[in-house]
């Protein structure tokens, strides 16, 4: 399992075309939203074989770059990530210290919270992982 750039050993992990990493994609996402730039699928379709297996932290940085080149800054990132298990706690400051490296930011500009769905719905029964994320932007002078 991938999350925040970060190997979890674990005996599952996620699907999908990337390497899967739900919390970079909420963050990706969240990032380009921000300024109207559209979502990750349109930057990174899952129907071009160049992202198969991509590290989702190539999106990040896609997006950052964006936002700079707007003349914007990312002020900081405030980000959940929702699963039963595993309990993440041990993991939360290298995922912190790897986005925050991604994004050009201070660690204490990132943050990572884990939460579960208390046994309600996909998440809840161990089906399905869900990641939000807020960016804050500032216009650079």
């Amino acid at each position: 399992m991938i999350l925040g750039g970060v190997t979890i050993p674990c005996e599952f992990g996620f699907e999908g075309h990337s390497d899967a990493d739900v919390l970079s994609h909420a963050i990706t996402d969240a990032m380009l939203g921000a300024l109207a730039l559209g979502d990750i699928g349109m930057h990174f379709p899952d129907s071009d074989p160049r992202w198969k297996d991509c590290d989702s932290l190539v999106f990040l940085r896609h997006a950052r770059d964006l936002i700079v080149a707007r003349g914007h800054a990312i002020v900081n990132v405030d980000s959940t990530v929702i699963l039963e298990r595993p309990k993440l706690k041990d993991y939360r400051e290298p995922i912190r210290e790897r986005l925050a490296e991604a994004l050009g930011l201070d660690t204490d500009h990132v943050s990572v919270k884990f939460k579960t769905a208390e046994k309600m719905g996909p998440v809840g029964e161990g089906r399905s992982v869900e990641a939000q994320a807020v960016v804050l932007l500032c216009s650079r002078p």
